[in-house]
């Protein structure tokens, strides 16, 4: 049993920053994958960043430059920096880590319940 967590959501002004994060607790042998998600109003959920065990990263195009993603492999803990907010990046946000656990054989992917983060003056 693997529960994920995310803080960090509010409501900002357009240009201003937000640092969301995300901590698992549970079982946890290791944790490969992690990333954020978001859903937009109206939108289907995206992709946003992601991270892999050796720090690769990737982002989707809308945020390059703008958001950094990074991880604490000892606190089970992954981040999203969000610097030069949008109104366009409004959205409830999503952690998700692939987890290597007891009782199984392969990684299972967790989700947290989401943060909501509202871009707006």
């Amino acid at each position: 049993q693997v529960q994920l967590v995310e803080s960090g959501g509010g409501l900002v002004q357009p240009g201003g920053s937000l640092r969301l994060s995300c901590v698992a607790s549970g079982s946890i042998l290791s944790i490969h994958t992690m990333g954020w998600y978001r859903r937009a109003p109206g939108k289907s959920r995206e992709l946003v960043a992601r991270i892999s065990r050796d720090t690769s990263t990737n982002y989707v195009d809308s945020v390059k430059g703008r958001f950094t993603i990074s991880r604490d492999n000892a606190k089970n803990t992954v981040y999203l920096q969000m610097n030069s907010l949008k109104p366009e990046d409004t959205a409830i946000y999503y952690c998700k880590m692939v987890v290597l656990e007891l009782s199984r054989y392969s990684g299972m992917d967790y989700w947290g319940e989401g943060t909501l983060v509202t871009v707006s003056s």
